[in-house]
């Protein structure tokens, strides 16, 4: 079997596995969104939409959001870590969207970059997930199965965006971001990939160099 047959393969079966594959984290609005992706950082999904759920009570909106002080917002967010970094990029990001947007999160990568503390993943997960636009954003997550099951080798975030980009359909882009999110989150993980339960391992060069005895340096 080719190397692009192997990746198909691949692709199916992950496909097959999580069909309703979906954003873990709970937001009602584009500017929620946002938010929330820039909450997640290093910070699970699970504690962020704890934090968003009293948050957004009141303050899911840049108007409303920017009535908080940054050391009022960071005492909602505390919990996520890297509150100090986080709560000015979510204020400043607010009152750029006011500013120079008319109040509504940009539409398209390119625009959500240049809002403050918008990095090009997440970008990616705004742009894809809100807009519907075709996009991968390569998380820890993402960046980890690719590489251990060979769909996109890099070293870096975007060499492993590029990666994917050519091994997937770009219809299907922004369905093999939460598919590799889920692979992660559920079999593939950092530490103990659940090797012998993987039904992609026949497939794996990662399973193939370590039979299955993951240990940190081969995560």
């Amino acid at each position: 079997m080719g190397e692009m047959d192997t990746k198909e393969e691949i692709l199916k079966e992950l496909a097959r596995l999580y069909p309703d594959a979906k954003p873990a984290l709970e937001y009602g609005s584009p500017y929620e969104l946002l938010v929330a992706v820039i909450l997640s950082a290093q910070c699970t999904d699970e504690r962020v939409n704890k934090v968003t759920k009293v948050l957004f009570e009141r303050h899911n909106t840049p108007e409303t959001m920017l009535s908080l002080s940054q050391e009022e917002l960071e005492k909602y967010i505390f919990s996520c870590g890297f509150y100090h970094n986080k709560a000015a990029h979510i204020l400043s990001a607010s009152r750029d969207i006011l500013e120079r947007f008319g109040g509504e999160v940009p539409s398209t990568r390119e625009e959500l970059e240049t809002l403050a503390g918008v990095g090009r993943k997440t970008a990616n997960v705004v742009y894809a997930v809100a807009f519907g636009g075709n996009a991968i954003a390569v998380d820890t997550h993402v960046f980890r199965v690719a590489n251990r099951l060979g769909i996109a080798v890099g070293k870096t975030p975007l060499e492993v965006e590029k990666g994917l980009m050519k091994a997937i359909p770009e219809e299907d882009w922004s369905k093999a971001h939460h598919w590799l999110i889920w692979h992660g989150r559920r079999v593939c993980h950092s530490q103990r990939p659940d090797c012998p339960a993987c039904t992609l391992r026949k497939y794996c060069p990662y399973f193939q160099q370590t039979k299955g005895n993951a240990s940190p340096e081969h995560a």
